[in-house]
């Protein structure tokens, strides 16, 4: 796991059109910027869209970003946000824009019967990996992958030392790595 110095030094790079910067970024940031869009989207293909235009955005941008003393990844997941909302509203049909007697695809939306029952298998099995976590290991795991909380708020608000936040994130993900493999 990047510390927030490395984040910083890498987005600082990027701003000099330091490419192996950018790769370093991407590798350590990217799947916790997809699960931001992903969460603002609920779509995984759009999701995945996204995350490219918010890479590209932060390659041009990195100049923009200032060293203010908090955390790089709050930056990082404000332009992921903004990105996908940005989407969302895009994806609106303005009011009276179209007319229900032109549209083509009558198909009902969301997915498929057979991709509610996965994906509601698969929900169960994760929430019966989260129960076997301590209770505030996995209030901390929800905030930092699906609220996009940083370590150091999670850190405050559970009261622990940032490096401790650090360990107990990536054992619970070995811990939840391991019962989902069961």
């Amino acid at each position: 796991m990047a510390t927030l110095e490395e984040i910083e030094d890498w987005i600082a790079r990027c701003a000099l059109g330091d490419r192996a910067a950018f790769s370093s970024l991407y590798d350590a940031t990217s799947a916790k910027l997809f699960g931001v869009c992903l969460r603002v989207l609920k779509h995984r293909g759009e999701a995945e869209e996204c995350l490219q235009d918010v890479y590209i955005r932060i390659w041009r941008k990195a100049d923009r970003y200032a060293v203010t003393g908090h955390s790089p990844m709050t930056w990082l997941i404000t332009v992921a946000r903004n990105l996908a909302i940005d989407r969302l509203r895009a994806r609106r049909p303005d009011a009276g824009a179209e007319d229900i007697a032109d549209r083509r695809d009558l198909s009902a939306p969301g997915p498929s019967p057979e991709a509610a029952v996965i994906a509601g298998s698969e929900a169960r099995r994760i929430a019966g990996c989260m129960n076997e976590l301590d209770e505030d290991r996995a209030d901390a795991v929800k905030g930092a992958y699906l609220d996009g909380d940083t370590y150091q708020e999670l850190a405050e608000r559970h009261g622990v030392p940032l490096n401790t936040m650090r360990t107990w994130l990536r054992r619970s993900l070995q811990k939840l790595r391991e019962c989902l493999d069961r």
